[in-house]
Order: C-alpha cells, then sequence, then structure tokens
C-alpha cells in the first residue's frame, strides 16, 4: 500500500502562490486541509434544493481560521528578524499568535478586552506563554493601542492590518476550489474585522486569472505579496456575503459601531479593519452584507451541532444563520452550491453552548435497571 506524503502545513503546500524563498524557515502546526463538509439533513429541512459546505476551519491547530493567516504572519515576522509579536483580539488571534509565537521561540503579547473574551481563548493564550493585557475597553481600543505601542516597541503587529495574514487566509479558497473543483455560487462568512471576506476574494481573484496581472481592485490588497498559480484557472468566482450580528453590524449601519454587543464574541468588532477592501469585495463580487440577531446565530449553531454533528462557535454559525435565510427566501436560488465558512471550533465558548443545551442530564443510581431504564425512557427523544 502506497504511503501518502506527510502534510506539512499551508505554506510548504502552496509554496509557490505565497511569499516565502526555498531558505525560508516555516512556523507550522500543520494549519490548513480543514475539512469541506457538505450537508446532509438541514438542507432537507428547509425543503430547498441547494448544495451547501460548510468549511469547517474549527479543526485548524488551535481551533480556528487565524491558524492560516498566522503561520504566515509568524513565518515573515522571524524572516524578518523579530523576537516580538503583538495583537490585539477579542480571542481567537490571540491563541493563534500565542501557539506560532511559541512555536518560533519568540514572545507574544496579547492585547484583550477585559471580560470580554470566551474562556477558552483566554486559556489558549495563557497556556502558550503569551503575555496577556486586558484593557478596560473593547476590541477596536485595543487596536488602536497595538498600532500606536508597535509604533514605539520592537513589536510586529501580527493583526489583518498585516498583509501577510491575509495571505495565509487566502488558501481556503484554494482548498475549497480543488475539492469542489470549481468556486461555490455563493461564499458566506461572518463578518467582524473583514479580514477574512477580503482574504478569500484575494484567494478567488488568484485562480481564475490567467495571468501574474492582479485581476482586481481588492486582489491588490496583497501588496505585491501574492504568487500566482499560472495555469490554474477557474472560471467563476462566487458572490461573497457577509452577515454580522445586530448588535455588531457596521457594514450594515453605513459608519463604524463604537459600543458593539453580541453574543458571538469572535465578531463583536465595530470598527473593522479591512472596512475598505470589504466594501470593495461587495461590489466586485456582487455580493452583500445582512446581520442575523443573537437568537438567530444561536439557533445555527444549535442546529448544526444537533442535525450535522458539527460543533462551532456562535460567531461561525452567523455564517450558516444568514445563509439559510436567504435561500428560503429566494435571494439565494435553489440548485446553487453554497459554501459556509465556520470560523472556530465550539469548544473555543463551552459556556454558551452549555447554556443553550437542550439535552439532559440523568443522574441515576449505578445499577443496570437504573440505566436501563433511563436509556428506554429517553430512546423516543
Amino acid at each position: 500500500m502506497p504511503f501518502r506524503p506527510r502534510y506539512t502545513g499551508l505554506i510548504d503546500r502552496y509554496r509557490d502562490r505565497l511569499p516565502v524563498n526555498d531558505d525560508t524557515r516555516l512556523i507550522s502546526l500543520g494549519e490548513g486541509n480543514t475539512p469541506l463538509l457538505k450537508l446532509n439533513n438541514i438542507p432537507k429541512l428547509i425543503g430547498k434544493d441547494v448544495d451547501i459546505y460548510v468549511k469547517y476551519e474549527g479543526l485548524n491547530p488551535t481551533g480556528s481560521f487565524k491558524d492560516r493567516g498566522m503561520t504566515m504572519a509568524v513565518t515573515k515576522a522571524v524572516e524578518e528578524g523579530s523576537k516580538a509579536i503583538i495583537c490585539a483580539s477579542t480571542g481567537n488571534t490571540s491563541a493563534a499568535a500565542a501557539a506560532y509565537a511559541a512555536r518560533a521561540g519568540i514572545t507574544a503579547f496579547v492585547i484583550i478586552p477585559d471580560g470580554k473574551i470566551a474562556q477558552g481563548k483566554l486559556a489558549q493564550a495563557m497556556m502558550h506563554n503569551a503575555v496577556v493585557i486586558q484593557i478596560k475597553g473593547n476590541f477596536d481600543e485595543g487596536m488602536q493601542l497595538v498600532k500606536d505601542v508597535a509604533e514605539h516597541a520592537p513589536v510586529t503587529i501580527v493583526n489583518s492590518i498585516n498583509p501577510y495574514r491575509l495571505q495565509g487566509q487566502k488558501t481556503a479558497a484554494f482548498e475549497i476550489i480543488e475539492e469542489l473543483g470549481r468556486a461555490p455560487d455563493y461564499h458566506c462568512l461572518p463578518v467582524g474585522n473583514a479580514g477574512n471576506i477580503t482574504a478569500h476574494w484575494i484567494g478567488y481573484c488568484e485562480y481564475s486569472s490567467a495571468s501574474g496581472d492582479h485581476v482586481t481592485e481588492a486582489c491588490a490588497y496583497c501588496h505585491g505579496n501574492c504568487k500566482y498559480a499560472g495555469g490554474a484557472i477557474v472560471g467563476n468566482r462566487p458572490k461573497m456575503v457577509g452577515y454580522q450580528a445586530n448588535g455588531s453590524a457596521p457594514f450594515m449601519r453605513g459608519a463604524m459601531v463604537d459600543d458593539p454587543e453580541t453574543v458571538a464574541t469572535a465578531i463583536r468588532i465595530g470598527h473593522p479593519q479591512s472596512w475598505d477592501m470589504a466594501w470593495k469585495v461587495k461590489e466586485e463580487s456582487q455580493g452583500w452584507f445582512d446581520e442575523c440577531s443573537d437568537e438567530e446565530i444561536l439557533a445555527a449553531q444549535k442546529l448544526l451541532a444537533e442535525k450535522e454533528g458539527i460543533f462551532c462557535e456562535p460567531a461561525s454559525a452567523t455564517s450558516v444563520a444568514g445563509a439559510l435565510r436567504d435561500i428560503q427566501s429566494g435571494k439565494i436560488p435553489e440548485g446553487s452550491t453554497v459554501v459556509c465558512t465556520l470560523t472556530g471550533h465550539g469548544l473555543k465558548d463551552p459556556d454558551i453552548a452549555i447554556k443553550q443545551s437542550s439535552s439532559p442530564v440523568i443522574t441515576v443510581d449505578a445499577t443496570l435497571d437504573s440505566v436501563r431504564d433511563a436509556i428506554i425512557n429517553n430512546l423516543a427523544r
């Protein structure tokens, strides 16, 4: 039986499309190569003839899509001689930054909003030995502090304003095309800082380009850091659809939101750093932005877990909540192929999951009769 080559991470896999050299030291934890899962039961429930896939980014090493960008950002930081990195975070970025800094042997400083970060994510940053700085403010204030501090301290910013982050994140689009054999008709994502929707569009644009010229204004956001595959041509590009939470929806308000609030902590961002580029992605792809209530988001999270066996954090479920609503309304027509990005694993925020779970915990005596009766009484549940 032939052996399959060992997977060594997305930079090594897509080296010819990323800004690295043959002698670049790669900082990797085996990120990427995440499952693209077709939903089997939910489409039947809504009675629509639509192929819905979820890109389960929660199965990256630190449990979120942030690993895709962080492997590139930290690799380049180390290549440029940096001894420390810094980020502001609602949780997932801090977890990824801390892990990849540990892998590289450098220091990670993470600025987080006090009391506004899920415990699972905070635990990751602390276990990876990051220097955690909690501020009495929100993510947006933290992001401004990161920018200010970087002007006065020898640290490299690894938030999505770092163009290498988007270079890593674009590889999710490559993987989707390679599995489907084409780009989907619609790609739906949660939107917080808006770097991910921009990165996916860069990836789709590169795959659809027959030459080394940038084909879109949004694609130019790579600042010349990309390398084209040369010959990997795909005819279609998807409509990019970004969904936000009601209480944190600057793209729906048409202006920044100073005090964002939502149960979906990963997208509790009122001042997106990729604001201008995300608008360009919407226009170029002929997509749209929309918003979901916290109730819709949590219902979608529960639906995915109960009907498909897929456990994602609340922010991730925003993409599915919005897509299902637009499929049911006909805005996304029947016959479409839809991909929804699930940005993080459900264990990132276990407290929210437990609070909304309807599955009972049954306490019985440690006897055969008691356990048997409990099973029989709940078989039809």
